[in-house]
């Protein structure tokens, strides 16, 4: 090759790229990456708070016999709450776990009651019973938090008391517990009508 025809060459070569416009260019790729699925509708979204404050209280399983030998099924207790003063429980039965807690969950929102508060504490002391569990709840200062069982913890935890004391006697089996703990907080009386029954005003219940 002639030396006239190797300056040609070097001429019509595309002169290279600058280090630091490469270095943008790439910067600038990587920022469009993410944003292509928009056009499509797959636009990435933050993951949503929940509605409720949902805990599995427990999961038991069941054993019956047949003709064809054992067939295993679960249980399972739900409290949900909306922790500002409604709480529910509800009780799922399925031949899945997965399947007994959503039924369960589903059956706490269903009912939901609504719990008197006051100052993060219940008003007064008041005393829940269901069958031979008995479940004994005493207002509490600020800071004191909530001292109780795994049953009566998740029930307050889920209606927002912060603090309150406790103490359950006889049946130690979880439902019971659970049912006795909503028929204490069913028979709460508010501040007004605490106020009437002892003929003074909230103010100087209260303070």
């Amino acid at each position: 090759m002639d030396t006239e025809d190797i300056k040609k060459n070097e001429s019509v070569a595309e002169p290279q790229a600058a280090p630091e416009a490469v270095a943008e260019e790439r910067r600038s790729f990587r920022g469009r990456e993410g944003r292509g699925d928009r056009r499509f509708g797959r636009e990435r979204r933050e993951p949503r708070e929940k509605e409720f404050f949902e805990k599995t209280l427990k999961i038991n399983r069941c054993s019956k016999t047949v003709k064809g030998g054992r067939r295993q099924s679960f249980s399972a207790i739900v409290i949900a709450g909306d922790q500002k003063g409604k709480v529910g429980y509800g009780f799922g039965k399925a031949n899945d776990v997965s399947e007994a807690v959503k039924k369960a969950t589903e059956k706490s929102k269903e009912k939901m009651v609504t719990v008197n508060i006051k100052n993060g504490t219940i008003p007064h002391e008041i005393i829940g019973q269901y069958k031979s569990a008995t479940v004994v709840l005493k207002p509490a200062a600020p800071g004191t938090g909530v001292i109780a069982g795994n049953s009566v913890r998740a029930v307050c935890e889920a209606c927002g008391i912060t603090d309150v004391l406790s103490k359950s006697l006889g049946s130690k089996n979880a439902i019971n517990n659970v049912k006795a703990t909503f028929d204490g907080l069913e028979k709460l009386m508010s501040a007004a009508e605490i106020a009437k029954v002892r003929g003074k005003s909230v103010k100087e219940i209260w303070g």
